[in-house]
């Protein structure tokens, strides 16, 4: 197939377009950057902007498909650059696939979908949208936009969504780097002392899982308009992600600070108060949903992805780490 893929240049995006043309498709990425590694892959680029509809209407022009997977991420920024890229970016999309009757269209979404303040514990695909899609701009406008994809499913686009969870492994520009840098200072202050079970997923098992959906996707096949999770299946408690993750970045075992989770939250409250009273852009380094987040249980049954799809992850965490060590050491 000839897939148009939005953010081809970031960490899952690229991992996305390898598997793709390791799959024997075309792929044209569209972003703002230009990126030579992807281009010397086979991997024909774009740029534009995603919040431009021409542009993007433009970049589908002869696509049999689109995988979008662009997306604003993280918990702190001006609530109009989050809808600017997640919503209207999503909706120019959705244009894109209306204007050339684009059969296929590949949503990247996020579990943070299904957000509870007490966590999730096994939830599978039945659980209902978060009642609180106001704890961040980034929840709030990939809820909306997830809602969008979904409705628009046969209007004349087949779509499939994933919800990869905490993704991870080589190359990661966001998770790995802050692991490590924190625990290069001794100790790392965990909520709850890092004891709450959490999903992650290693990068090339979620790029599978979007070349699976892929493929699989039709007007009549069983993922059509449907969402789904994606992550290792190997749920473990938080600390031991980030021990990992230290361990394979050579740093020392530091002291693992627990954290009263209560505490956290009111910590994450006061720091979000400041630096909004200071006019502060960066993010702080602690937020109420990170505490939250850090402190509550987060995995989910993969059983529909493994039956739907047919996909299963084939790299494990332990595999992950250990490939994540050499990369590092290459580094």
């Amino acid at each position: 197939m000839r897939v148009l893929l939005t953010g081809g240049g970031g960490f899952l995006g690229g991992a996305i377009a390898r598997a793709l043309v390791a799959s024997g498709h075309s792929v044209r990425s569209f972003s703002r950057g230009h990126y030579p590694a992807l281009e010397a892959a086979g991997v024909q680029h774009v740029s534009g902007d995603l919040a431009d509809r021409d542009a993007v209407i433009a970049a589908a022009r002869g696509c049999d498909a689109v995988v979008h997977t662009a997306a604003k991420a993280g918990v702190w920024g001006e609530p109009r650059e989050y809808r600017r890229a997640n919503l209207d970016g999503t909706r120019n999309v959705l244009a894109a696939c209306r204007a050339h009757a684009i059969p296929r269209l590949v949503y990247t979404s996020t579990p943070s979908v299904v957000h509870r303040p007490g966590g999730v514990e096994g939830g599978d695909e039945s659980l209902p949208y978060t009642s609180e899609p106001d704890v961040t701009p980034y929840v709030e406008t990939k809820t909306r936009a997830e809602r969008e994809v979904l409705e628009a499913h046969g209007r004349p686009t087949s779509v499939v969504a994933l919800r990869p969870h905490l993704v991870w492994g080589p190359g990661d520009p966001h998770l790995v780097p802050r692991i490590l840098a924190r625990g290069r200072r001794g100790r790392i202050a965990l909520p709850g002392g890092g004891r709450a079970r959490v999903d992650t997923v290693y990068v090339d098992n979620a790029a599978d899982a979007h070349v699976a959906a892929l493929e699989h996707l039709a007007p009549d096949a069983v993922c059509a308009g449907k969402a789904y999770f994606v992550s290792n299946g190997e749920p473990m408690p938080l600390r031991d992600i980030v021990l990992g993750i230290l361990e394979a970045g050579g740093v020392e075992r530091p002291r693992v600070v627990p954290v009263p989770r209560r505490l956290a939250r009111v910590a994450g409250a006061a720091l979000e108060r400041a630096y909004r009273a200071a006019k502060i852009e960066r993010e702080p380094p602690l937020t109420r949903f990170v505490a939250e987040s850090l402190s509550t249980p987060h995995w989910f049954d993969i059983g529909a992805a493994r039956r739907d799809l047919e996909w299963t992850p084939r790299v494990s965490i332990a595999e992950g780490l250990d490939r994540l060590r050499a990369a590092l050491r290459e580094a």
